[in-house]
């Protein structure tokens, strides 16, 4: 039995900028000026981008919940309640160098079964972010 799989494609920058400007368009439909982040399956920058009117402090959440759902490979809405006292990873928060950040928006994006990269989003309320950014990963083609 052979154990060898095939090849998946990375994600590409021109990936990448289509899920910023997916991500974009649906927070400036609901009226948010929002950052997105967009991450390569290591966990490089791929993409970037911040609206003029966005609070400074979204550019580093977007980031840092793209890099917690690309880390834990799961939607950081879906982790919530898993870092609160008691739960599975209460104490995770803090054991990494790289912070992670268990607020709703981070994304994680997947080809064909395998994990290519994630989207952060950062900016209106976490249920609006994670709209924003399954928006985008759900219009990747």
């Amino acid at each position: 039995m052979s154990t060898l799989t095939a090849a998946v494609a990375p994600l590409t920058t021109q990936e990448a900028e289509a899920l910023i400007d997916a991500a974009r368009t649906a927070a400036e439909a609901a009226g948010v000026a929002a950052a997105v982040t967009v991450l390569d399956a290591g966990g490089h920058l791929l993409a970037f981008r911040r609206d003029d009117r966005a609070v400074l402090i979204a550019g580093e959440t977007s980031t840092r919940k793209a890099y917690t759902a690309l880390q834990l490979d799961a939607s950081t809405a879906d982790l919530v309640e898993a870092v609160q006292p008691g739960g599975l990873f209460h104490t995770l928060p803090t054991a990494l160098d790289r912070p992670l950040l268990f607020i709703a928006g981070g994304v994680p994006v997947h080809r064909d079964g395998r994990l290519i990269g994630a989207v952060g989003v950062g900016g209106g309320a976490p249920e609006q972010d994670h709209g924003f950014a399954t928006t985008a990963v759900a219009g990747l083609v």
